[in-house]
């Protein structure tokens, strides 16, 4: 499919959107969502849908790239002294009468200036609006994060070959991050988790000075951004030897992350692909130790929609993508954490991380 016809389509998607709650325009404030209609987000880019005309306002440093882009799916305007981007949205839109806004990152003093520059308009919170489109992925995202998926399982491979007794974990963390960046990352899906012994007890622990040990789990959870889009996985290895009770738990954790790649499909509800994870671990007297959802969606956000967790509200269709990453945390000591990226189906899964995660012993 030609890249103006996937951004038609999407425009197309987002109107239909529009028009079943009854707004006349959307005012797009997040730069994922104005990056998913126009192929190019910025923070100096501003994104005006009327129910027949789609509007890209910005300034002379990005005119030119934008029209290259955007034109001519979008009609640009450019911002200059004395025609401000408020000035360029009441030139365009001044007469419309409902607008949806991102309520949840429009900052209340923009808000003020867009009812001032619209001031026949009422403005209809309309949060959620594109990211209900964004969490079926089309062809052209899966693509992009299998490239990004493939990046990261290159990445462990050469994490198997450098990580050793003696490094710290800063400089494991900032290993990683050298190689994606060396072999194609724009830029890192977050920052990098490389944690080590007692220290892998903790979810999201930042990587400190502690010299990785023999007897340690080392828990490495990264990912990297190619063409816009993420990826994300966790493995957790041992250096040297480990213990009885660490490969129990390892071991509890991985059959855990197994029976729910297994049974996840379309069909099934976020909640119910938690239990998938999370039934293992509580059955098996762990449970107050696994205090995170077991997935979550993952595209142009790092987190994003379905939220596969015991909160989660909805229902798996084919083309959502999801994280798979159940752990075990036990304070003070260590704990365990396997993480791969699913696309969902009709008949089950697609598991875009290749990485070997039976238990490595280094």
């Amino acid at each position: 499919m030609s890249r103006n016809k996937v951004y038609v389509n999407r425009l197309e998607r987002v109107r239909s959107m529009m028009k079943q709650r009854g707004l006349e325009g959307f005012w797009i404030s997040k730069r994922e969502n104005q990056g998913y209609v126009t192929g190019y987000p910025s923070s100096d880019l501003f994104v005006l849908l009327t129910d027949t005309d789609n509007y890209l306002i910005t300034d002379f440093r990005y005119i030119e790239v934008v029209k290259d882009l955007c034109e001519p799916l979008f009609t640009i305007v450019m911002t200059e002294t004395g025609f401000s981007l408020w000035d360029a949205v009441r030139k365009v839109a001044g007469d419309i009468k409902t607008v949806g806004i991102e309520e949840s990152v429009l900052t209340v003093a923009d808000m003020k200036l867009l009812q001032k520059a619209l001031p026949k308009a009422e403005l209809v919170d309309a949060s959620g609006l594109m990211e209900e489109i964004r969490v079926i992925k089309d062809e052209g995202e899966l693509e992009a994060m299998g490239k990004a998926i493939s990046l990261a399982d290159n990445c462990f491979s050469h994490m198997l070959n450098v990580l050793h007794a003696g490094m710290t974990e800063k400089e494991g963390a900032l290993e990683i991050e050298m190689f994606l960046k060396k072999h194609g990352a724009e830029r890192l899906s977050f920052p990098t988790i490389c944690v080590s012994g007692a220290r892998t007890s903790l979810p999201h622990g930042e990587p400190s000075d502690k010299v990785i040990e023999i007897g340690d789990f080392v828990t490495m959870d990264f990912g990297c951004v190619v063409d816009g889009y993420c990826s994300d996985m966790t493995r957790t290895v041992g250096i040297g030897r480990i213990s009885e009770e660490q490969k129990e738990i390892y071991d509890l954790v991985l059959r855990a992350q197994k029976n729910c790649l297994a049974n996840l499909k379309a069909g099934v509800t976020w909640q119910g692909g938690d239990r998938f994870a999370r039934d293992i671990i509580e059955e098996a007297g762990y449970g107050q130790y696994f205090g995170h959802g077991t997935g979550h969606g993952v595209g142009l956000e790092i987190h994003e929609a379905p939220t596969m967790s015991p909160r989660g509200q909805g229902v798996f269709q084919e083309n959502m993508t999801v994280t798979v990453e159940p752990g075990i945390y036990l304070p003070k000591k260590f704990g365990v954490r396997i993480e791969d990226l699913a696309i969902i189906t009709s008949s089950g899964i697609i598991n875009k991380v290749k990485s070997n995660k039976e238990l490595i012993i280094l």
